[in-house]
């Protein structure tokens, strides 16, 4: 009997891929000037050192009291830029898909000349508004309206505008279009087809996109609080500043607190859903 060739025939491509993968990672690494010597013992002691300045956490009433104003004043920055972020987005991603397109329903789903034309203007402005960073928003808005959690509001809503419509429009055209189709065909409004023939087979995925960007919101919430944009970030932002590992530590855990609040909110949404 012959022996079977147990050899895997993509053991070579992976090989090279790997190796091909390894060539152009290198250089990333050289330009990132990555120097994994801090981590080596010779900096093991201020390592320890800064670590150790984090136990105990600050538990003082009077920092605790600073603490909750701060995280719920994060918890209002995200809310209230998703909020105006939405009031962008939902419209921005109807025009920018073409699930509701009256020429797509009526030609077998070809797109008119005119639809692409409204669409593409609207797509511009989504890829532009999400193109900047809400940080570098953040830092401008400062510079508008002052320190504060206005300027963090107006960062989140412009940026996340952006992600959320883009996102939008691309679930509304995934989904399965006959639906909504057949009720254009049949004399329905866009805004009818909408809600009946393409909302209820999205409404889970929509939500549980819009809660994840939510979290998405208060991570970043705190990011824009070191420049000035109030919240956990500009807390935090002092207490590293006056070397209160005990604070920063309380302030982590609070973060920890909230981010896994908002996953157990989604949890509890997407199973009201379903």
């Amino acid at each position: 009997m012959l022996k079977a060739d147990s050899r895997d025939p993509a053991a070579w491509p992976r090989l090279l891929l790997t190796l091909l993968a390894i060539a152009l990672l290198w250089p990333g690494i050289q330009l990132s000037e990555l120097d994994l010597g801090v981590l080596l013992p010779d900096s093991q002691n201020e390592m320890g050192r800064f670590v150790a300045q984090f136990w105990p956490p600050a538990h003082d009433e009077a920092f605790l009291q600073l603490l909750l104003k701060a995280t719920l004043q994060t918890l209002a920055i995200a809310t209230a830029g998703m909020a105006l972020a939405l009031l962008l987005a939902i419209p921005a991603g109807l025009l920018a898909s073409r699930a509701l397109s009256l020429s797509a329903a009526s030609h077998g789903g070809v797109p008119s000349r005119l639809g692409c034309l409204l669409r593409w203007p609207v797509r511009g402005l989504l890829i532009f508004l999400r193109s900047v960073p809400e940080i570098v928003w953040a830092l401008l808005f400062v510079r508008a309206v002052g320190l504060g959690p206005a300027a963090g509001v107006l960062a989140i809503a412009i940026t996340y505008s952006g992600m959320l419509g883009k996102v939008y429009a691309e679930i509304f055209e995934s989904t399965d279009q006959r639906p909504a189709h057949a009720l254009l065909q049949a004399g329905s409004g866009r805004l009818a087809a909408f809600a009946y023939g393409t909302l209820p087979n999205v409404a889970s995925e929509l939500l549980s996109y819009t809660v994840y960007r939510w979290e998405c919101a208060i991570r970043a919430s705190v990011v824009m609080g070191f420049v000035g944009a109030g919240g956990l970030g500009q807390q935090i932002d002092l207490s590293i500043r006056m070397f209160a590992g005990g604070e920063v530590a309380s302030i982590l855990l609070c973060f920890l607190v909230l981010v896994l609040a908002a996953d157990q909110l989604s949890r509890l949404l997407r199973w009201r859903l379903t």
